[in-house]
């Protein structure tokens, strides 16, 4: 009886490596010729030098969000703090309120 065995490598970066970066108008222009012109993601790779795993990942992105800008990581810092402190207030005003309703039952 023969087992059949899938293994999964994750290949990490390794330390000082340096990534590729390409421009807004870049992606834009391969992400076009793959849907306008119905290139395949075979041949936008080897045309321009790059995986074709990331002209995927462009299209998907495009067709996603509508554009190919970076979008930010992690959570919002000034928004997030602002909110916190938004929140207190009404909270704040709130607990007023309750203890004048308290004082006015006595």
């Amino acid at each position: 009886m023969s087992r059949i065995v899938y293994s999964t490598v994750f290949i990490m970066a390794r330390k000082g490596q340096e990534f590729n970066s390409y421009t807004s108008e870049f992606r834009y222009k391969v992400v076009m010729e793959r849907i306008k012109e119905g290139k395949s993601y075979r041949y936008l790779g080897e045309k321009y030098d790059i995986s074709k795993k990331t002209v995927e990942t462009w299209v998907r992105k495009y067709k996603k969000q509508g554009n190919l800008f970076e979008q930010k990581r992690g959570r919002p810092k000034e928004s997030e703090e602002t909110n916190y402190k938004e929140k207190y207030e009404i909270l704040k005003k709130f607990l007023e309120s309750l203890e004048e309703v308290e004082q006015e039952k006595k």
